[in-house]
C-alpha cells in the first residue's frame, strides 16, 4: 500500500504557467527531508484522497484569481478532513489574512498564514505538526488572534522541483510567426524595487527584493528544456530591478541554449535607463517585453505613481523598435479616476502608436482591484472614492462617479469573454472603439483598416500578465 505524504502543496492559477509555487515548496521541503504530494488545479482535479489525509494543506495564492479559487478548494479540503491544518501563502495570502483566519459564520477557511520568502516558515510549520507543536510557535506565520510581518529573511534557493508537475503541454505556449513551442518559467528574482501604489508585490515586500543564484536560475531553465520548452517567461515583477544579475542571467541562458528564446517584465523607466541592456538582452534571445504602461493619463498615472510619462512611453517604444523588441503593454483602463475621455484617448494612442496587434481585448477591461493593505489606502482623498470592504471578494468596493464607465467596463469584459483565439486583435479592438464611442455618444472616427491585417508579434497564448 502506498502511503499519501502529510503535506498536500496545491496551487490554483499562475497565468497559465507550470507552478512554481509548487515547485519551489516542493524542493525546500525535499531538502529538509519531507514528502509532499503537489497538485495544480488549473490543470488537474481536485486529490480528494490525499486531502482527506494529509495533516497540513498549502494553498498558493499568489494572486487574486488563485485566491478566489483556493478559497473554493479549502472549502472542500474542511469537508473531507476537519482537523487538517491550512495554511495559505503568498500575497494575496497575506493581504487578505483577517478574512481567511476568522470564522465568518463557518469553519475558517486557513488556520494560518504565510507571506514574503514563504518556504523557510512553510517547511517548520511542517516541522511543528509532525512534531505535536502549535503552529504559533513558528515565526513567521499568521494565526486568528496574532499576526505576523511578512517573512522577508534572505534565502538558499534551491532548484525547484518540477518533475511530480504536469508537463509543460498543459500550459501556455509561445506563439510566433505562426508556430507554437512549449514555453517554461522562471523567476531571476523576487519582491520589487518599486513602490507602485496599486501593486500587491508592494505591501508585502515595500521595496525589496532578492536575486535568486544565476547558477539556480539556470538549472531550473536546464529541466524545462530538457521537458521541452523552447521559450522562457523571466517572471520577475521587474527583471531589470538588478540589470546586472538580469545580464548574467540572460548571457548564462544564451550559452548554453542559444535557440531559446525569452521574454521579460519591466518598467518604462528601467527600458529607458537601461538602453544598453534592452539591446544586449534582444541579442541574447529576448523576444518581447511586457511594460505596464497602465494609463495615458497623466492624473492616473501621478495617483499609481508609476514613475513615468505618456512621452516616456513613447521614448520606450522607440527604444524597444529599434532593437527589434515587440511589447506587451499591460493596461489598468478603468479606476475611479479615468474619465471617458481618458479612456478614448488611451484607444486612440494606442492606434496612433501601432500598439494593436499587441493589445487584448482583456487588457482594456481591466478594472482596480483594490485589496486589503493596498498603497492606494494610505492616499488623502480615499475616503472620496472608497467604497465598503467586500472580505469574501477580496476587495474594497469602488463606483465610478461616471455611471458611464461602469457600464462601459461591463461591456468590454463581455467582448474579452466572448472572444476566442480566432480573433484578431484588430477585430476586437475596433469592436472596443465602437462600444466606447457608442457610450460616449459621439460616431467612432473614421480610422481605415489595413487591406490585410498586420501579423501578431510574439506573444504568449495567455493574456494575463499579473
Amino acid at each position: 500500500m502506498i502511503k499519501t505524504p502529510a503535506i498536500l502543496l496545491l496551487s490554483c492559477y499562475e497565468l497559465g504557467h507550470q507552478p512554481l509555487s509548487l515547485g519551489w515548496p516542493l524542493a525546500a521541503l525535499g531538502e529538509a527531508g519531507l514528502s509532499a504530494a503537489a497538485v495544480d488545479l488549473s490543470v488537474d482535479d481536485f486529490p480528494a484522497a490525499a486531502a482527506s489525509t494529509a495533516r497540513l494543506i498549502a494553498i498558493a495564492a499568489p494572486m487574486h484569481t488563485a485566491l478566489r479559487l483556493g478559497v473554493d478548494a479549502a472549502r472542500r479540503v474542511r469537508g473531507l478532513n476537519p482537523t487538517a491544518h491550512i495554511t495559505f501563502f503568498g500575497l494575496y495570502a497575506w493581504l487578505n489574512g483577517d478574512y481567511l483566519l476568522h470564522s465568518n459564520g463557518e469553519a475558517a477557511l486557513a488556520d494560518s498564514v504565510i507571506a514574503g520568502e514563504y518556504e523557510g516558515p512553510l517547511v517548520e510549520l511542517a516541522r511543528a505538526l509532525s512534531a505535536g507543536r502549535a503552529a504559533a510557535e513558528v515565526a513567521g506565520i499568521s494565526i486568528a488572534g496574532k499576526a505576523a510581518q511578512p517573512h522577508l529573511a534572505r534565502l538558499t534557493f534551491p532548484v525547484p522541483v518540477r518533475s511530480p508537475l504536469p508537463s509543460l503541454d498543459q500550459y501556455a505556449r509561445y506563439m510566433a510567426d505562426d508556430e507554437s513551442h512549449l514555453a517554461g518559467y522562471v523567476e531571476a528574482s523576487r519582491g520589487c524595487l518599486h513602490t507602485c501604489r496599486h501593486c500587491p508585490v508592494v505591501p508585502v515586500y515595500n521595496g525589496r527584493f532578492f536575486v535568486v543564484p544565476v547558477d539556480t536560475v539556470l538549472a531550473d531553465i536546464r529541466q524545462q528544456v530538457a521537458a521541452g520548452a523552447r521559450h522562457i517567461t523571466f517572471g520577475d515583477p521587474d527583471f531589470l530591478n538588478g540589470p546586472g544579475h538580469s545580464l548574467k542571467v540572460a548571457q548564462a541562458l544564451h550559452r548554453e541554449f542559444p535557440q531559446t528564446t525569452f521574454d521579460f517584465t519591466t518598467k518604462v523607466e528601467h527600458i529607458l535607463q537601461h538602453r544598453e541592456n534592452i539591446d544586449k538582452l534582444s541579442e541574447l534571445g529576448a523576444s518581447f517585453v511586457v511594460s505596464a504602461f497602465e494609463s495615458t493619463s497623466a492624473a492616473v498615472l501621478a495617483r499609481l505613481r508609476k514613475g513615468h510619462t505618456v512621452a516616456q512611453m513613447e521614448e520606450a517604444l522607440t527604444v524597444l523598435a529599434e532593437v527589434g523588441l515587440a511589447v506587451q503593454p499591460t493596461w489598468l483602463p478603468f479606476t475611479p479616476w479615468t474619465t471617458l475621455d481618458d479612456y478614448l484617448g488611451m484607444l486612440a494612442w494606442i492606434r496612433s502608436q501601432g500598439l494593436i496587434p499587441t493589445t487584448s481585448a482583456v487588457q482594456l477591461s481591466i478594472r482596480l482591484l483594490v485589496p486589503p493593505g493596498s498603497a492606494l489606502l494610505d492616499h488623502p482623498d480615499v475616503a472620496s472614492w472608497r467604497g465598503e470592504l467586500d472580505p469574501a471578494n477580496f476587495a474594497w468596493r469602488w463606483e465610478h462617479p461616471d455611471p458611464r464607465m461602469d457600464e462601459l467596463q461591463r461591456q468590454i469584459a463581455f467582448i474579452a469573454e466572448d472572444a476566442d483565439s480566432s480573433n484578431h486583435p484588430w477585430i476586437l479592438f475596433e469592436a472596443v472603439e465602437q462600444a466606447a464611442y457608442a457610450i460616449a455618444g459621439r460616431p467612432v472616427p473614421s480610422y481605415p483598416r489595413p487591406a490585410f491585417l498586420p501579423p501578431i508579434p510574439p506573444r504568449l497564448t495567455e493574456n494575463w500578465f499579473c
